[in-house]
């Protein structure tokens, strides 16, 4: 009968072996681990720690000193400009005793949000002294923890992760050249080359009632009103507004201070009322798709009145041809709008263009005008946003969760398209519902699940 032996072996972590008496036809070898006993625990409560601060320092606790900030100053502005005009008022002008009142009214408001910065000052100090400490605490951990990677596991993926950074930074740097933007002459800007930010990122003052919406600056704005910011959320199946409201400035947005409303109708949806969320505000009117029909409807913000213009009978609207990628469709978004250094745009997508993108140019006079037209050859599902500079139309599409990217230009001067282009955009949420461009400060206005963003264009 044959000898059967039996043998434990492990690889890399050291042993000791005695031989124990071999019983019967069996030899057994007993193995001792030399090392001590991996602390299990301790990894378990790095982790933990790990995820305790994730959950108690977000990008919006960040952004709440900044917003109080913000709010402080705009309102000590409007104190000063007050009190100036106290002063020149007569002692015993009625008008002189209620803008006193005024005054002392703003002070206990400026007060209220002081004593709010101190608090949350306090609190983030707090927070900031005890994430540090458990920064550190985590950190001799996990050195202790790494004496048991015999195998250098981690030493090598750390190595894995900068050559992979590298390769990432190389491709990003040798992709393809820049998309073709229109000469200096034209605008007094080179070829854009990058996008940064985001700039801003905040929750609307609705919270996250609204997914769909849009917001920005009037790109032509009346003397008074440069500061001015407008905020359309769709707030009927995410799909219809009926007003629009406005703030005094950014910092009073990001509040939710002094809003003031404008309705298009009291009903809602209903005739002339917003359809999609692609809208543009130029010369104190916004422009946008008209409910249930293949027409452009301008908004008076002054008047409250509202004209049109029809487009082609075989424009797609009502989710013909959306924006949209292969995880979403972008609800009726058949008509893009945009703005540029030459005023207001209409992107849409025809039947007999087979559904690909035509740009128009629309001129703002009341009721407006459609007038120079350019097709393209771009399809417009294939799409996710579209936004001009220049003269220039580009397109975005979805990459993944956090990067969109600018893939297509089309130059409505040389009639010159391209397909190439990788200009990326670091997203905060996964959707982006809204974009536009700004001339005036040459940033995109971002809408995005509930949150409004800005990104700055890079120009050569």
């Amino acid at each position: 009968m044959s000898q059967s032996y039996i043998f434990i072996l492990m690889i890399v972590i050291p042993f000791s072996f005695s031989e124990s008496a071999a019983t019967g036809k069996e030899c057994v070898c007993d193995l001792k681990n030399l090392d001590p006993p991996f602390p299990k625990d301790e990894l378990t409560k790095v982790e933990t720690d790990v995820l305790k601060c994730i959950e108690s320092i977000t990008l919006q606790k960040m952004t709440d000193l900044d917003m109080l900030a913000l709010g402080l100053q705009q309102r000590v502005k409007q104190l000063e400009d007050n009190v100036i005009k106290l002063e020149k008022e007569e002692n015993s002008n009625l008008y002189g005793a209620v803008s006193l009142r005024i005054i002392e009214s703003e002070f206990a408001e400026i007060q209220d949000l002081l004593n709010k910065l101190n608090r949350t000052t306090n609190d983030y100090q707090h927070l900031s002294v005890k994430a540090a400490a458990q920064l550190e605490h985590m950190k001799d951990t996990m050195v202790e923890l790494e004496k048991f990677d015999k195998m250098q596991v981690m030493k090598r993926y750390r190595e894995s992760q900068i050559k992979k950074t590298l390769k990432q930074c190389k491709e990003e740097l040798e992709a393809s050249s820049p998309p073709p933007t229109v000469s200096p002459a034209r605008c007094g800007l080179g070829q854009m080359v990058n996008v940064a930010g985001p700039r801003t990122y905040s929750l609307t003052p609705y919270s996250t009632s609204y997914s769909y919406g849009a917001w920005g600056r009037d790109v032509k704005p009346a003397p008074g009103d440069e500061n001015k910011y407008w905020l359309v959320v769709l707030t009927s199946s995410n799909v219809y507004g009926h007003y629009v409201r406005q703030y005094g400035t950014l910092s009073t947005l990001l509040l939710g201070i002094g809003p003031k409303d404008t309705y298009i109708s009291s009903s809602n949806p209903t005739t002339n009322t917003i359809q999609g969320s692609n809208m543009v505000m130029y010369a104190n009117a916004l422009y946008y798709n008209c409910y249930n029909t293949y027409s452009i409807c301008q908004f008076n913000m002054t008047t409250r009145t509202v004209s049109t213009v029809a487009l082609p009978s075989d424009t797609g609207y009502n989710s013909k041809f959306p924006f949209g990628h292969l995880g979403t469709t972008y609800s009726y978004t058949d008509m893009d709008f945009a703005t540029d250094e030459s005023g207001v745009y209409v992107i849409y997508a025809t039947t007999s263009n087979f559904g690909n993108v035509i740009i128009r140019k629309v001129e703002t006079s009341n009721p407006p005008v459609l007038n120079q037209t350019w097709s393209t050859s771009l399809h417009k599902t294939t799409a996710t946003n579209t936004f001009m500079v220049c003269g220039v139309l580009y397109a975005t599409r979805y990459l993944d969760k956090e990067t969109e990217q600018i893939f297509y230009s089309y130059d409505t001067k040389t009639n010159k398209e391209r397909f190439d282009l990788k200009i990326n955009i670091k997203k905060m949420q996964t959707n982006i519902e809204y974009l536009n461009y700004d001339p005036r400060d040459h940033l995109l206005y971002v809408y995005s699940d509930a949150y409004i963003v800005t990104y700055e264009l890079v120009f050569q």
